[in-house]
C-alpha cells in the first residue's frame, strides 16, 4: 500500500505573465511555490512571445529553487503538471514543452489541468471552503461558478473582456506602474479617491461585459483630467466600485439559483481588498461566508497547478505524452472533476484504478 497522501507533484503555471513552479503533496500541503513575473513599463501590456522568453529565461532555475526549497529529490515526485490551459499560446508553450521533456528525462508521468479549476481547487484547500459559489475574476477570465453533478457549471460571465484586463487597461491610461501589477496600483490609487463618477453599468441577465465600461471611462478620463474636475484616483475609485458592483449582483443571483450561502474568490483580482470587502457585506446579509485568500494563492501559481494535477493523478489520470499539449481556450465546465465526489479514502489506497471506481464511472471523461 502507497501512503497517497505523502504523493509529491511538481506543478508549472505559465498561461500569462508569471512563471511558477509548485510542489505540493496530496493534503494541500504547499512545499514551496517560487514564480518570477515579467513586468512591462508603465503604459505597455506584455506580448505573447517576450512573456515566452522570459518564460524559458526563468522555468530551470525556478524548478532548481522549488526543489531545493522543499527539501525533495526527482525520486519523490509522483507526476509533473503543468497548464495546458487557457491562456496565452507561446507563454502556455514553454510549460509544455519544459514538462514533456523532463517527463522523458525522468521517467515521470504527465498530468494536464485547467488553469481554471487549479484557481478552484487551489482556494478550497486554502480556506477550508466545502462547496461554495465560486467568483473567478482574473486578467484573462470573470466567470461566477458553482458544483454541481461532476462538473463546475458556469452561471455568468463576462461576454468581452475580462475585469482584469479591464483594469490592466486603464492603468495604462493613466500611466500606472505594472510593479507589481497595474491591478494592484489601481486598488492602491483608489482607496485615495473622494468624488464618485457615474459609469454605464452593464450587467445582462446573468452576464457581465465591460469592454463599453472601459471605452467610457477612457474617454471620460481624458476630458475630465484636462479639465481638473476630477482626480486619476477618484477615476480608480469609481471604475473599481462600478466593476464590483456587477460581480457582487450576479454572483448573488447565483447563490438564489444554487442555493448556496458561501462564496469564495478565486483569481488574481481576487486579492483586492475591496472587493472582498463588497462580497463580504453580501454575503452576512444572506447569512453566508466569503472565503478569500492573499496574492500568495490567488494570482497565478504553480502551486495550485501541481495540486488539481496530483488530485486527477490520485484517481488514476494522466495525459499522454502525445496529447500534452496546450490550447488557449479550455472552458472550466469541460473539466470532469473526479475527485469532487468520491467517497474513497485517498489517504492510504492504491496508486492505481480501482474497479470500483471504474464500475462507478468516475473515471470516465
Amino acid at each position: 500500500m502507497l501512503n497517497m497522501k505523502r504523493m509529491i507533484a511538481l506543478g508549472f503555471e505559465g498561461s500569462a505573465n508569471k512563471i511558477g513552479v509548485g510542489v505540493v503533496t496530496l493534503d494541500g500541503t504547499i512545499l514551496s511555490n517560487p514564480r518570477h513575473t515579467y513586468i512591462t513599463p508603465p503604459g505597455h501590456g506584455f506580448l505573447p512571445r517576450e512573456t515566452a522568453h522570459h518564460h524559458l529565461q526563468h522555468v530551470l532555475p525556478l524548478v532548481k529553487e522549488a526543489l531545493e526549497t522543499a527539501q525533495i529529490t526527482l525520486k519523490d515526485v509522483s507526476c509533473l503538471c503543468y497548464t495546458k490551459g487557457p491562456g496565452m499560446g507561446a507563454p502556455l508553450q514553454v510549460s509544455a514543452v519544459v514538462v514533456r521533456v523532463l517527463s522523458q528525462l525522468w521517467k515521470i508521468p504527465i498530468v494536464g489541468v485547467n488553469h481554471c479549476v487549479a484557481h478552484i481547487e487551489m482556494g478550497r484547500v486554502v480556506t477550508g471552503a466545502d462547496d461554495p459559489v465560486v467568483l473567478y475574476v482574473s486578467g484573462g477570465n470573470t466567470q461566477v461558478i458553482a458544483y454541481s453533478e461532476g462538473r463546475y457549471r458556469i452561471f455568468g460571465e463576462t461576454i468581452d473582456i475580462a475585469i482584469g484586463n479591464c483594469l490592466d487597461r486603464f492603468a495604462r491610461v493613466l500611466m500606472l506602474s505594472n510593479d507589481p501589477s497595474p491591478g494592484y496600483n489601481i486598488e492602491q490609487l483608489a482607496k485615495k479617491g473622494e468624488k464618485f463618477i457615474d459609469i454605464p453599468y452593464v450587467v445582462k441577465g446573468m452576464d457581465v461585459s465591460f469592454s463599453g465600461i472601459l471605452s467610457y471611462i477612457e474617454s471620460e478620463a481624458e476630458q475630465k483630467l484636462k479639465n481638473n474636475e476630477c482626480t486619476p484616483a477618484d477615476l480608480c475609485y469609481s471604475l473599481q466600485e462600478t466593476l464590483f458592483a456587477m460581480l457582487v449582483e450576479i454572483t448573488e443571483r447565483a447563490m438564489a439559483h444554487c442555493d448556496k450561502k458561501d462564496v469564495l474568490i478565486v483569481g488574481g483580482v481576487g486579492c483586492n481588498v475591496r472587493l472582498q470587502e463588497m462580497m463580504n457585506v453580501m454575503c452576512g446579509e444572506r447569512g453566508g461566508k466569503l472565503f478569500a485568500t492573499d496574492d500568495r494563492y490567488c494570482i497565478d501559481n504553480g502551486a495550485m497547478i501541481a495540486y488539481t494535477g496530483l488530485l486527477e493523478y490520485a484517481h488514476g489520470n494522466t495525459t499522454p505524452f502525445e496529447e500534452s499539449t496546450f490550447t488557449q481556450r479550455f472552458r472550466t465546465d469541460e473539466v470532469w472533476a473526479v475527485w469532487r465526489d468520491t467517497k474513497k479514502d485517498l489517504s492510504n489506497a492504491d496508486n492505481k484504478i480501482t474497479q470500483n471506481a471504474v464500475e462507478e464511472g468516475s473515471l470516465v471523461r
